[in-house]
């Protein structure tokens, strides 16, 4: 399949599927930009992985990173995490890395403000991203990729059930010119109805989902 011809992963009219109690998700645009950007800046979310350096040169490096999210398109999508209460932005994360012939994709890019880490948020995010991808795609394996210095999110990933497969070593370099290994978890389409229920028990009881206080 050409890339001309591959599909979106979820158009316009199914948005609505990825809407939940506690959050939902938009399409990534050119207008979310300045909005996204004060948010990005603070290192705690950038701590393991380096995406982004809180330097001199953040406004170029977080114009190239959503630069990035927004060329997703070709091969996934872009998406802005916003709590359903109140439209709050929590975040942002993408379905990428798509591949309709093997029917699989990568859930990935995630970041949310540190306000709500450890809270319903993410739990949702990933039970609504899953569900559309294993129900309404039919598709056979989702995976998630993490690097090695990342505990938390390694522990965050093991929590909703996905499989630990592997360990990519030397993968890539972070942006601060250290190495990092890649560590490989995945979810098949057989195992999902039991993650599904795991899922939605966690999100169920997870620490606070109302809106903080002003």
């Amino acid at each position: 399949m050409s890339a001309a011809l591959v599909p979106p992963i979820i158009t316009a009219d199914r948005l609505h599927l990825l809407k939940g109690e506690y959050v939902y998700l938009t399409f990534a645009r050119e207008t979310d930009r300045e909005l996204l950007r004060p948010l990005a800046k603070d290192e705690r979310i950038w701590e393991f992985t380096k995406t982004l350096m809180i330097t001199e040169t953040y406004d170029a490096q977080f114009d190239d990173y959503f630069d990035g999210a927004l060329a997703t398109v070709s091969e996934g999508q872009a998406f802005v995490i916003r709590r359903t209460a109140d439209d709050t932005v929590l975040g942002m994360t993408r379905i990428h890395s798509v591949n309709y012939k093997d029917k699989g994709a990568e859930i990935g890019h995630t970041w949310y403000i540190p306000e709500v880490w450890g809270q319903v948020y993410n739990k949702e995010c990933k039970l609504l991203l899953l569900q559309y991808l294993f129900e309404n795609l039919g598709f056979q394996r989702v995976q998630f990729r993490v690097a090695h210095q990342n505990i938390r999110s390694q522990r965050a990933v093991e929590k909703i059930g996905a499989t630990k497969e592997g360990v990519l070593r030397k993968h890539a370099f972070r942006n601060d010119g250290s190495r990092r290994d890649t560590v490989v978890f995945s979810i098949l389409d057989d195992e999902w109805p039991e993650k599904k229920a795991l899922i939605t028990a966690f999100a169920s009881t997870s620490p606070s989902a109302h809106p903080a206080p002003r």
